[in-house]
């Protein structure tokens, strides 16, 4: 027997989970760069349009006669954009398609809010005293939580948080990857729940609502739309993940040996705050109360100024139509208060540097807005979206799948796209135009809709290397086991996703169906044409 013959044969077959992890890694990995994608689709959506015209291609509409939209012949039609028509509308209507993309212009302008806030020092600041000054017997909770909230400040807790969680767990005489994984769990797991409305609720409920329209061009998502179910489910990530850390995860890991690390961790410690900036955050905390007052003051009278001028209710208010704006206030002035105190902000210098940064690595971002804005427009204007949404939702009718189990279905659906499309904005801006009017025409409330989508789109976010942060967090894990692999990481990370996705979905389902309950302000449940 030859040699080659010989190892072939001796050689252990990989498991089956992780041969599925390597075949996702090898897909995910031919995708081409989530610009290039969109600008791939927007060819592909011409090319099939102009193909889809040609055949007449169209479904009969499921809206009542005299409804804004509907054709007289009531029937939707694609339209072809690959004639001189459609070239005419696509250079006329590039610009207005970028700078009318709706998360473009509300996720920048809450971003200058959360950039002094982080740039002054105050959210790691807050993040190091709320995780240091847990007891150890709830530094775990206190990790996972801190994880979760530093989704308001985007990268803050991968750069921050994850390898302070290492650090602190290696200085208890815990594993320090179990504190990698918690505080990994909480941040990226837990990507969508938070306490607050930060940066990414205005990005989807602008996709959102740009997919609502296709159906019913009056229908409008805020950025509050998924805040009740957010806010609670910041409460069930936070349990759950410690409960997977010290039940699972770190028995499993075991001892900790510091042969394994790939340097010398005898300086492995964790600086506490100092007394400057514990008296920052003291400023900081009675600036957060106060600008909390004010806004309380402008909604919580019957006569308050922001209340709906007509019905004086908070639901479709002035308040509620400018929760972007109200983010900015709520972190730049704290973030400036903090900034004065411990000396990282003297001026109005200080802050508009602290914007423009901000603003400058938002590049990749606003490159990306471009494409998909030009995507989604194209995608419209062929009726695509409504011709998928109409035979999507007779299909779901015919074989039965149109209760509340639909949604169990849709969520792992949404899991296993971001296993190969880690952006959550990337990922929503491809599957919102056809499942949005999908599910509204089965009768679901596109709020409801996105709620869902968002659990399927965080608890896999820790099992994937497409997740943009993954290597980042790789490179930690090799401080402390310099053997370390993709497989060793990911399998560490796998109990979190299993334990989110089971949880979080059966928790949607109880608030959602059984509860009846809304899940954020004036958001419905059932969408009513």
């Amino acid at each position: 027997m030859s040699s080659s013959a010989s190892i072939k044969q001796n050689s252990p077959k990989k498991p089956i989970f992780t041969r599925f992890l390597d075949a996702v890694e090898y897909l995910g990995n031919l995708l081409p760069h989530p610009i290039t994608l969109f600008a791939i689709f927007c060819v592909a959506i011409l090319v099939t349009s102009g193909i889809a015209g040609y055949f007449e291609v169209s479904v009969i509409d499921p809206r009542p006669e005299g409804a804004s939209g509907r054709a007289a012949d009531g029937m939707i039609h694609v339209v072809s954009l690959l004639n001189a028509e459609g070239l005419q509308r696509i250079v006329t209507s590039l610009v207005s398609n970028f700078v009318g993309f709706a998360p473009l212009g509300t996720v920048l302008v809450a971003l200058l809010g959360v950039a002094i806030a982080e740039h002054s020092g105050l959210l790691s600041a807050a993040m190091r005293g709320m995780v240091m000054g847990a007891s150890k017997r709830m530094v775990t909770v206190a990790i996972v939580f801190a994880g979760i909230i530093s989704n308001t400040a985007s990268e803050l807790g991968y750069v921050v948080l994850i390898p302070l969680a290492a650090m602190m767990f290696h200085s208890l005489g815990r594993h320090p990857l179990a504190g990698l994984a918690a505080a990994f769990a909480g941040v990226s797991g837990g990507y969508s729940a938070n306490l607050l409305i930060g940066t990414v609720d205005p990005l989807l409920s602008g996709i959102t609502e740009t997919a609502a329209q296709m159906l019913d061009p009056s229908y409008s998502v805020g950025p509050e739309a998924n805040w009740y179910f957010m806010f609670v489910s910041t409460f069930f990530i936070t349990i759950a993940g410690a409960f997977v850390t010290e039940k699972i995860v770190e028995p499993k890991l075991g001892k900790y040996n510091e042969e394994e690390a790939a340097e010398d961790l005898s300086n492995d410690s964790v600086g506490k705050l100092t007394d400057i900036e514990k008296k920052g955050l003291k400023f900081a905390g009675v600036a957060v109360l106060l600008v909390s007052a004010v806004l309380a003051w402008t909604v919580v009278p019957a006569d308050g100024i922001l209340r709906h001028p007509v019905t004086g209710e908070i639901a479709g208010s002035p308040f509620l139509r400018s929760i972007v704006a109200f983010i900015f206030i709520f972190f730049a002035i704290p973030g400036f208060v903090y900034g004065r105190v411990v000396g990282t902000m003297k001026n109005d210098r200080d802050v508009i540097d602290a914007m423009a940064k901000s603003m400058s690595s938002m590049g990749l971002y606003i490159v990306l807005v471009f494409f998909a804005a030009q995507f989604v427009a194209f995608f419209s204007w062929t009726n695509f979206g409504q011709v998928f949404a109409v035979g999507g939702a007779s299909f779901l009718q015919n074989i039965g799948l149109t209760g509340p189990m639909l949604f169990f279905a849709f969520i792992l659906m949404c899991g296993f796209i971001n296993l190969m499309i880690g952006s959550a904005s990337a990922q929503w801006a491809v599957t919102a135009p056809i499942f949005v009017p999908m599910l509204m025409l089965v009768g679901y409330a596109p709020e409801t809709i996105q709620a869902a989508y968002r659990i399927g789109d965080s608890t896999t976010n820790i099992i994937t290397p497409m997740m943009s942060y993954f290597g980042l967090i790789l490179a930690v894990a090799t401080r402390y086991m310099k053997n370390l692999g993709i497989g060793t990481l990911i399998s560490t990370m796998l109990p979190y996703s299993v334990v989110f996705m089971v949880g979080w979905s059966l928790m949607f389902y109880i608030w959602v169906f059984l509860l009846g309950l809304p899940v954020g302000p004036g958001a419905e449940t059932y969408y009513t044409p």
